[in-house]
């Protein structure tokens, strides 16, 4: 299962998360919200809200947030930084 980046193209926040992701090795499955409408509702059903960039990987679902916000919630989901990888010298 991958980690799904769900983004607007165009969006600032959204090309500091997937230049973030690429530099730590992870593969997502990007989903911009504004090609498909399908995954604008899934997103505002897991997260409640339109803001992009959005993350899910299994029970983690992080929105609206600057690399440093998701980095700050990473710490509270231990094996899901094990498991994508992420070191502390992000």
């Amino acid at each position: 299962m991958k980690p799904i980046l769900y983004i607007k193209s165009g969006c600032p926040w959204c090309r500091s998360a997937r230049s973030f992701f690429e530099q730590h090795g992870v593969d997502l499955d990007i989903r911009d919200v504004l090609d498909n409408k399908k995954d604008m509702d899934q997103m505002v059903e897991i997260s409640g809200q339109t803001y992009t960039p959005t993350f899910q990987y299994g029970d983690m679902v992080v929105a609206d947030f600057s690399v440093d916000e998701f980095l700050t919630e990473l710490e509270e989901f231990p094996e899901v930084k094990r498991e994508l990888g992420i070191d502390d010298e992000a």
